[in-house]
């Protein structure tokens, strides 16, 4: 029985997804393969996508999530991908839309097609995913639940990635949005995330000293992970998050701290 929508189960454990079927897009690697061992270690059959099938699938607790090739840029291949979930499965009730990212770029020098794929990648294709889940979920008793992962990016400066930056952004507004159009039956939530270590950190932090420089930056005192991010997504699909829907779950530890700090000077004592 799916657990992503009702709240009547207070005798069972509100996190057991035995019975759910999840997707997760970019659920192989990073925050999407952390997203799916979560959910199989509560229960659920996962299945995940991507362009190409990685070399060990996600497992946790004697499950397996199972893949399905597909670019969720191609709307065609999103709708190969819900039915093929449809005929195997039978429902569907959770999709996290994880799949994204961007490199470094000037955006003063990069050629209008390659913003165009960032925008798709990072802002049209969750949407694809969204509007072809709901079609399924609309059907169900149970409705279900959406969860787009966005980034502080979309809510700040995002020099270097201005076009992920604005998709992002664009990403959060579109949740906002769906989750009225398309309640009662399914809730749309975002989770905004902060600094993650993954396993391509580096790409973007450089060495072990550039990740501990940064990770110092974060009041918390350090970088968030994908564990942080399975947890956020598994209670948002819950029980305990069923009055949630439209809502942002922001995941920064603490934040960044204002630059204009480390260069104002401190007031003297009795001269506030």
């Amino acid at each position: 029985m799916s657990t992503a929508q009702t709240n009547d189960h207070a005798t069972t454990d509100p996190l057991d997804f035995t019975g759910s079927v999840v997707l997760v897009t970019g659920g192989s690697r990073g925050i999407g393969r952390g997203i799916t061992e979560a959910f199989l270690s509560h229960g659920a059959a996962v299945v995940i996508c991507g362009r190409s099938e990685p070399e060990q699938l996600p497992e946790a607790r004697g499950r397996t999530a199972r893949f399905v090739a597909a670019d969720v840029r191609d709307a065609a291949a999103v709708d190969a991908l819900i039915s093929d979930i449809e005929a195997s499965e039978g429902h569907l009730d959770v999709v996290i839309n994880n799949a994204g990212g961007a490199p470094q770029v000037d955006a003063a020098e990069v050629s209008p097609r390659f913003h165009e794929a960032i925008i798709a990648l990072n802002l049209t294709a969750p949407l694809h995913v969204a509007q072809r889940a709901n079609r399924v979920m609309r059907t169900q008793d149970a409705g279900g639940s959406i969860i787009n992962i966005a980034s502080v990016s979309g809510v700040r400066p995002s020099p270097g990635t201005a076009a992920y930056g604005a998709a992002k952004a664009g990403l959060i507004g579109l949740t906002t949005s769906l989750a009225v159009e398309w309640a009662p039956k399914v809730r749309m939530n975002a989770v905004i995330a902060g600094l993650i270590e993954t396993e391509q950190a580096h790409l973007h932090y450089g060495d072990e000293a550039g990740v501990a420089a940064v990770a110092a930056t974060v009041p918390l005192g350090r970088m968030g992970n994908p564990a942080d991010l399975a947890n956020a997504c598994l209670y948002l699909a819950s029980p305990l998050a069923s009055y949630v829907s439209g809502s942002t779950l922001t995941l920064h530890g603490g934040g960044e701290r204002p630059a204009f700090l480390d260069e104002a000077e401190p007031t003297a004592p009795g001269n506030a």
